[in-house]
């Protein structure tokens, strides 16, 4: 049972957001300036809880049945995920046939442009005027403008990672003049980005998610600015930001406020299994919150089931998709012999058994078909209540460790702290292999191949994390898998590699492009190269 809820409703005008004092009470300010609107702490503090559901941090989870959540637009691009409905959810169907264009996407772009711009604005507003707001104890003021930088740089991140340059603005959009900004260079952005993490960091409370109420902590962003630092150091900066990456880990690492959730005594109670139900735990550095009574996440048990399944009238659900499956291309990253999380109920079903009318049926999933995301998949919702309020997550201490594990190993070379915090996410997973013995495979390779044995864990822990595209734009890999050889995988030059669906990338696929909306109503914009067509 939760006992918290984040109070987040809002009204937005002139891109800011003004509030309520509770979570769907709203009490119109319209005719308020903005000065106004920032007069009582309650204002301040919904300006950046509003923060919390807007943007970036949304698109983990911003998606319906058909269309699935922004963030898997990234493994729709890289080939290795599939929709059911693709034929009608075209963004996927274009990825697939590397055919998407700033014209046939362009409801989905504007939304992947849109969104974080307007949550970018709104926490310029804040951190603008927080700062002016009466009866707020400096330390109130610290946090807020720490927690609206924080949004800044996530939201930022993002659009840097999706379209490369993009327009940087610190301050808020309060008339109509000077809107139309040129792209910035990506550098610069960065810089941004960095430089807000930290501000954030030097500021936020020393706790781990779960136990700070479910806001941002410190933790949360010095894992985003690992992340950040890791980026930074693959294409196309290659900033050389390793060590930064690793340091910044290692003070999440040691603080001792996080760790793996362990597996328990049976193949229900795994880690995996825990990931699925649980939402206090330690290995949660950020999630995106869900209540029943405030908002539900009804979309991710719906995904968690074929198609077929809602003709089976056992659901509560009148409509299921596999919105976001991994293809079998993907699936032979795993050695189903060896690793829990790719077996029956872990992150994967490829049987689902119900019972009706007194029967128990095992509906079993066609070979060459992709296995259902029981990682979403939620009984009491689906078989009870249709209200979904699992938390989706955003950062783990996994991904944690095998940053930290791959930036080790690029400025410091394959030590043995790199080895054992690898170590650490693979025993979990390889239960019936000596932690031993994959400590010492590990400690034998060169540096290269550890590196890539990294990318290649990383694949199989952060599956729905939606990490590939991501490691692949920094790397310029794209990882080649084996039926006959499962576990096994080969990376090769992303330009000129050919996708799962026979379809050969360009340099311009290491990007989406700007919407042609966006475009034509910036003058001032250009379009990412290969996209001018």
């Amino acid at each position: 049972m939760k006992n918290r809820i984040v109070k987040l409703s809002c009204i937005a005008f002139l891109g800011i957001a003004v509030s309520c004092e509770g979570f769907l009470e709203e009490k119109p300010k319209s005719s308020m300036s903005m000065n106004q609107n920032f007069s009582t702490p309650a204002h301040a503090q919904s300006a950046v809880n509003a923060l919390y559901r807007i943007g970036a941090p949304n698109f983990v989870a911003d998606g319906g049945v058909y269309n699935m959540q922004t963030a898997a637009n990234g493994g729709y691009l890289s080939g290795f995920f599939d929709n059911e409905y693709k034929g009608q959810e075209i963004i996927c169907d274009y990825s697939q046939k590397l055919s998407i264009t700033a014209q046939n996407i362009a409801n989905s772009l504007d939304k992947m442009w849109d969104d974080p711009f307007t949550s970018i604005n709104r926490a310029n507003t804040a951190i603008k005027y927080i700062p002016e707001t009466p009866r707020l104890s400096d330390s109130e003021k610290a946090t807020l403008l720490a927690e609206a930088k924080f949004f800044r740089a996530f939201n930022y991140f993002y659009l840097a990672r999706t379209f490369g340059d993009v327009p940087l603005s610190l301050d808020p959009f309060e008339s109509l003049d000077d809107i139309y900004r040129s792209r910035t260079n990506l550098t610069e952005v960065y810089a941004q980005v960095v430089q807000d993490l930290k501000d954030a960091i030097g500021v936020l409370p020393a706790e781990a998610f779960c136990n700070n109420n479910h806001r941002i902590s410190r933790y949360t962003a010095e894992t985003v600015l690992a992340h950040v630092y890791l980026q930074m150091s693959g294409y196309p900066l290659q900033s050389g930001n390793y060590a930064d990456a690793a340091a910044t880990t290692r003070n999440v690492i040691n603080s001792g406020k996080h760790r793996l959730i362990p597996n328990g005594a049976t193949p229900e109670e795994s880690a995996y299994n825990m990931i699925r139900t649980v939402d206090d735990d330690p290995e949660y550095i950020y999630n995106l919150e869900f209540v029943t009574g405030i908002t539900v996440n009804n979309g991710r048990v719906q995904s968690s089931l074929p198609n077929i399944a809602a003709t089976w009238s056992v659901y509560k659900y009148s409509i299921t998709n596999s919105g976001y499956r991994p293809v079998k291309q993907y699936m032979n990253v795993y050695d189903k012999e060896k690793d829990l999380r790719s077996q029956q109920d872990q992150f994967f079903s490829y049987t689902i058994t119900y019972e009706k009318n007194g029967e128990t049926i095992a509906f079993k999933i066609p070979e060459n078909a992709s296995p259902a995301a029981h990682l979403w998949y939620q009984e009491s919702a689906a078989m009870e209540t249709a209200n979904c309020d699992k938390d989706f997550t955003i950062y783990r201490f996994a991904e944690v460790l095998l940053i930290a594990a791959e930036a080790i190993a690029q400025s410091e070379g394959v030590t043995a702290e790199a080895v054992n915090y690898l170590a650490d996410v693979r025993s979990r997973a390889y239960t019936t292999t000596p932690r031993e013995e994959i400590a010492t495979f590990l400690s034998s390779l060169s540096k290269e191949a550890f590196i890539q044995e990294v990318w290649i864990e990383r694949m199989r822990e952060l599956v729905y994390e939606f990490r590939i595209f991501d490691d692949i734009q920094r790397t310029r890999k794209y990882p080649t898998t084996s039926e006959t050889s499962p576990g096994k995988v080969t990376f090769v030059d992303f330009i000129g590699a050919t996708n799962p669906w026979g379809q050969t990338f360009k340099e311009a696929h290491l990007l989406f492009p700007i919407s042609a909306n966006e475009i034509q109503r910036n003058p001032n914009l250009t379009q990412n190269p290969g996209y001018n067509n």
